[in-house]
């Protein structure tokens, strides 16, 4: 029998209030990346509400990380609404943790 297999798991050997302080730490971590997903969630559903009444050949600006991009609003609403999809479906997950 080897020694590893022999010694017990590091979380096994933490006293309970050790154990419950970090599970404690990571859902006020998991709480905190989803408060600022639902911001940037909130934001790109702010930006999808006023693009759709536009005309899509209309002008339209959007950052690409560092970078302003002159595009048409044809072109901007996908990948604005792709975005805050994938937001929600990350929130989702993070919800179910």
């Amino acid at each position: 029998m080897s020694v590893a297999a022999a010694a017990p798991p590091a979380n096994a050997a933490a006293p309970p209030q050790i154990q419950y302080r970090d599970i404690m730490a990571e859902c006020q971590r998991l709480m905190q990346k989803i408060a600022e997903l639902e911001v940037d969630r909130n934001e790109h559903l702010l930006v999808e509400e006023t693009l759709k009444p536009l005309d899509p050949s209309r002008r339209a600006y959007r950052l690409v990380g560092e970078v302003l991009v002159e595009r048409s609003v044809a072109e901007v609403l996908p990948s604005v609404t792709a975005n805050k999809d994938n937001l929600n479906t990350t929130i989702a997950a993070l919800r179910q943790r």
